[in-house]
């Protein structure tokens, strides 16, 4: 299944980073339409038969009773990473075994969710079984499980109910062993302190997105389904993983500094899905490019994202710094400067695919616009001549690239 091109306008509101009803359904769309054909592959991949064959015939059921609480567990963030890995693995000879057992898992929250009797056989790993979207369940005693519908009760003891942040939209995972990558450092399941503590930081981080940037807050809503809390020895503010669509990875941190980061990765996001199903340019991966916030060089993708990211997070602070927030003209400006270097390399990118060239022009023009409301006392200016130094800085120690960067 393949969604058709997205029209001119739809790439142009995306590309422009502001918030609106069809930018948000294609990337809901694609993110659903890449989940089912992931789904797909796995069941395509893995031996016929036997459980397997029991836990999609409970998946389909439930699916049948119940299609939203059934959705609701397939397009979990989890569970792309599960799928993806499974997959990976169901292809590789050799290596670690693929967790098709966790299909089972799914299965069983999905009929959980969707309300419906079933009998299924489950093997907790390590002592622990966890339902995807639920949380998860410790039984009394070793091997296997026998679920059914009355095995799931929040108030149970032997139950980790999965935390919901305030919104009551958002889940804070720090449970699902597939919330994370091997190479991302996810915090391990936090003390209910732990909780509160988010719990706090994420409605002051709310409050804030909802005063300075209403449509971003109902954006960040409607695509952010899961955020995975960072160990403390994560170096990162935050960050996203392809595979796992609707879901952000975050520092626990005071709620402006939330607020950012929810911004700026809830773009990654919506960029991931879009050039994941219709691609922005034909460019390589070589690193050959300046991102003046960065300091090695970066492959045209990366480039994208960057400046992507960053446009809305200018954007953001400037709404900011109108509301007299302290700071956030300093951050406008300098966040503005970054972009403004880079848009010229990438407008004239002669790699972009003709959405491409729609989607970068609509950030210039984006970038362009914020002329009319410019920070006082000439701020930008001083900005842009910080960020010139470090540009020259930067080709000096690369001579070999500074042809990709702007003179």
């Amino acid at each position: 299944m393949r969604h058709p091109e997205p029209s001119d306008g739809v790439l142009r509101a995306l590309g422009s980073t502001e918030p609106s009803a069809e930018g948000t359904a294609l990337v809901c769309g694609i993110r659903r339409t890449r989940r089912l054909e992931l789904l797909r592959e796995v069941r395509e991949t893995a031996a016929p038969g036997g459980e397997a064959a029991e836990h999609w015939a409970l998946l389909d059921e439930a699916e049948r009773h119940d299609p939203a609480a059934t959705a609701d567990v397939v397009q979990y963030p989890a569970t792309g990473v599960w799928a993806e890995e499974t997959l990976r693995r169901l292809r590789t000879p050799y290596g670690p075994p693929a967790d098709v057992g966790h299909l089972g898992a799914l299965a069983a929250a999905a009929a959980l969710r969707a309300g419906i009797g079933f009998k299924a056989t489950l093997r907790p790993a390590g002592g622990r079984l966890l339902l995807p979207t639920l949380g998860l369940l410790r039984p009394p005693r070793p091997g296997p499980l026998a679920l059914t519908e009355r095995s799931w009760d929040p108030g149970d003891p032997a139950a980790l109910p999965l935390h919901a942040l305030p919104d009551g939209r958002t889940a804070l995972d720090d449970l699902d062993p597939y919330r994370a990558s091997a190479t991302v450092p996810a915090a391990r399941r936090l003390t209910p302190k732990g909780h509160k503590r988010w719990d706090t930081q994420w409605s002051g981080a709310l409050t804030l997105l909802r005063r300075y940037d209403a449509a971003r807050a109902e954006e960040t809503g409607r695509l952010l389904r899961s955020v995975v809390p960072l160990s403390g020895s994560s170096r990162s503010a935050g960050g996203t993983l392809p595979a796992a669509a609707g879901s952000v990875l975050a520092r626990a941190q005071p709620p402006p500094a939330l607020a950012a980061v929810l911004v700026h990765e809830v773009q990654h996001g919506k960029l991931a899905a879009l050039s994941g199903a219709f691609p922005l340019h034909t460019a390589d991966r070589a690193a050959r490019y300046w991102a003046p916030w960065r300091d090695d060089p970066r492959p045209l993708e990366g480039l994208l994202r960057g400046a992507y990211a960053h446009l809305a997070l200018a954007g953001y602070w400037q709404r900011a710094a109108l509301y007299g927030a302290r700071g956030a003209w300093a951050q406008h400006a300098r966040i503005r400067a970054w972009v403004a270097v880079v848009l010229p390399v990438l407008v004239g990118c002669g790699e972009l695919t003709a959405g491409g060239r729609v989607f970068v022009d609509a950030m210039a023009a984006a970038e362009r616009a914020m002329d009319g409301l410019p920070p006082p006392g000439g701020r930008y200016a001083v900005a842009r001549a910080g960020v010139e130094r470090d540009r020259v800085l930067w080709c000096a120690q690369h001579p070999n690239l500074a042809a990709f960067t702007v003179g």
